[in-house]
């Protein structure tokens, strides 16, 4: 049952986030047949809140309007990495768990469900910019910084921003059917599903290896991404036999030179993806793969989204080069 929704606010709360909450659950569709959400902003920190956009919000709700609701949402703040929350906002998290409610993280309000305990022994995520820490400061958490959003029992975490949107209306497709959630989505001009995770987006260049003995091939390797290659030939790059220089680039590198390879395929393919109108055979045999399928494929393990979804997310419609 979802009929009863409050949005916690901490102090510095992100006004994008409370949006995608009030959206959702608070806006009256009933002239279109939709259901009706008794929906709140409770304030966890005094009557009068800033948000980090320069303005505040005032609310009559405290903590005591937790107690009814069906689900509370705790969107993205400030400083929500490094700061400490009343303990009584804590302990009105933990009652709303223990009696049945659903409790909802977006963004950065995942440190809030981490502090109270309630992502210990879950499954959760967050914005991928903060996963690490999340992770470092919850170590009892299990932290998936690919996905959008991660429903794990009463407890449902969203990714950065957007990804609250996913969450919501995942929660209004379990409680009212699919027909409700689309037509949510519909009137918030957003896909009622989106394919893929939060891979996508993540910016992650490999680093470089401060070491010399694997350091130039490394380089070679990075020029020569389109042509085929074994450990014996990049053994033969480093002078070394196939043997020393495998185990040399695991300590160095930390992974395996087909894994390293990969992903510089990959990142190369992801490129050539957002700035350039090349085919994809071209990109492609570009990128060592090959042809379209190989890439496809392995983009898709990769990334968890297609080449041509990941073209049209980061530049748009395809070009008349595209459709041809």
């Amino acid at each position: 049952m979802l009929k009863n929704v409050a949005a916690l606010l901490l102090d510095e709360v992100h006004p994008f986030e409370l949006g995608v909450l009030c959206e959702v659950f608070g806006l009256d569709r009933s002239d279109e047949g939709l259901p009706v959400h008794d929906f709140a902003v409770v304030s966890a920190e005094g009557p009068v809140l800033r948000t980090h956009a320069g303005f505040t919000i005032s609310t009559p709700h405290g903590l005591d309007r937790l107690e009814e609701a069906d689900l509370v949402a705790v969107p993205a703040g400030s400083r929500f990495m490094d700061r400490e929350y009343p303990e009584e906002v804590l302990d009105a998290l933990r009652r709303a768990v223990d009696r049945g409610a659903r409790v909802l993280s977006v963004c950065s309000g995942a440190y809030v469900l981490g502090a109270a305990g309630l992502l210990d022994g879950r499954r959760c995520t967050t914005h991928w910019r903060h996963a690490a820490e999340l992770a470092r400061r919850f170590p009892r958490a299990v932290v998936e910084p690919d996905v959008l959003y991660v429903d794990e029992g009463p407890i449902i975490t969203s990714a950065g921003t957007a990804a609250g949107i996913d969450a919501c209306l995942h929660l209004v497709r379990q409680a009212h059917g699919p027909d409700v959630a689309n037509a949510i989505a519909r009137r918030m001009v957003v896909p009622p599903h989106r394919d893929g995770g939060q891979a996508q987006y993540i910016k992650r260049p490999l680093p470089r290896t401060t070491c010399d003995t694997v350091g130039g091939t490394l380089a070679w390797m990075e020029r020569h991404l389109d042509q085929e290659m074994t450990v014996e030939q990049l053994a033969a790059q480093a002078h070394m036999s196939p043997r020393t220089f495998a185990r040399r680039f695991q300590q160095e590198t930390g992974t395996t030179p087909y894994r390293w390879l990969l992903r510089q395929r990959v990142l190369l393919a992801q490129h050539l993806l957002e700035t350039s109108d090349e085919t994809m055979d071209v990109i492609a045999d570009r990128t060592g793969f090959g042809n379209a399928a190989a890439l496809r494929h392995q983009f898709v393990k990769s990334l968890g989204t297609t080449p041509n979804s990941y073209r049209r997310t980061f530049r748009g419609p395809m070009s008349a080069s595209e459709a041809a």
